[in-house]
């Protein structure tokens, strides 16, 4: 960013950055203004690119509530500078907890917090819809926040644990063709477990035929086919890619600043730039990934061409030299 920014030095002036810019201006910069004033805009971002996206999704399952994927990313930092990021005994890190809705491939949510923080606390911090529908890894099988999950007439879809202790009230006939292998309701039996969900749920025990593996998948959503289940909780791997993109291309493990508020800042510019880049790929219907585009704006950031023009030309991929006359040169 510094690179492009310096080749525009004659502009400093007419944008504000006065008579130099430098990573250490950048820094304080961070340090000293609010990361709220971003978070804000980042929220306001997310409902306007949710708003535009929803209709160019990929999800193919016939479920018209919202489909969000709970998780956590870990961003590794250094313990003796950023020295509020407990993590280990040696290390700091700070985790990204998100709500990605499946649907838009948006963020919905965004909760930063230190590295030690367990990736179920963060359950406590979310707001549930009513007839939304919440997929989770097995890390984040608490019976208590689940059962905090069903009273607000909200579903979730996650995995067994191992020692998933349970006792079988009730089986449906399930077609082994699609790889269902059981489809049951339980009622757990484990003193603390049974007391936080004293109601019944439904186990699911899949076999993913591409995979060669099984799995056991807890819900309190009776309505929907178990293998409608079963591919709900795939589309959890949407916000493992999100992490995978947004590391790598949103540059968040280099910080500019190292006070928690420095921080957040950056994670929440990320955010923006995120979703402003989904935003401009709907509503001028650009036909590129959301990696080249990032990489034309960010190219341009200068550039007075509309960004129309700027995103339409068309990728010469396949670009062969002319052919001319050439000495051959004989090797002895």
């Amino acid at each position: 960013m510094l690179i492009t920014v310096s080749a525009h030095s004659n502009k400093y002036y007419h944008l504000g950055f006065g008579k130099n810019v430098s990573r250490t201006n950048l820094a304080i910069a961070n340090e000293q203004r609010d990361c709220c004033i971003y978070e804000t805009f980042a929220y306001e971002m997310i409902a306007i690119a949710r708003g535009c996206i929803i209709d160019e999704t990929d999800f193919t399952l016939l479920i018209a509530e919202h489909v969000y994927a709970f998780d956590s990313t870990t961003i590794d930092l250094c313990l003796n500078v950023f020295w509020w990021a407990n993590f280990r005994k040696a290390k700091g890190a700070i985790k990204i907890h998100t709500l990605y809705d499946i649907k838009t491939s948006i963020p919905a949510f965004v909760h930063i917090t230190e590295g030690n923080v367990h990736d179920v606390n963060a359950l406590d911090v979310l707001t549930y819809e009513a007839g939304g529908f919440y997929i989770m890894d097995k890390a984040y099988v608490d019976f208590k926040r689940l059962y905090t999950i069903n009273q607000s007439n909200a579903f979730y879809v996650t995995r067994a644990k191992e020692n998933f202790n349970f006792k079988r009230i009730s089986s449906v006939k399930s077609d082994k063709t699609n790889g269902i292998i059981c489809d049951q309701t339980v009622k757990l039996k484990g003193i603390k477990s049974s007391t936080y969900y004293p109601v019944v749920l439904r186990r699911i025990k899949y076999f993913d035929n591409e995979q060669r593996r099984t799995f056991v998948f807890l819900t309190n959503n009776f309505a929907q086919s178990a293998v409608d289940i079963a591919m709900l909780y795939r589309y959890r791997w949407k916000v493992e890619l999100f992490f995978k993109w947004i590391k790598q291309h949103l540059k968040i493990k280099s910080f500019w600043g190292t006070s928690i508020n420095a921080v957040k800042t950056q994670v929440y510019i990320a955010i923006i730039t995120y979703t402003l880049v989904a935003v401009i790929k709907s509503k001028l219907k650009i036909n590129r990934s959301t990696y080249e585009i990032l990489q034309i704006v960010s190219a341009s950031l200068f550039d007075k061409t509309h960004l129309n023009e700027l995103l339409q030309s068309p990728i010469n991929k396949n670009v062969k030299e002319q052919k001319c006359k050439q000495l051959k040169i004989d090797l002895i």
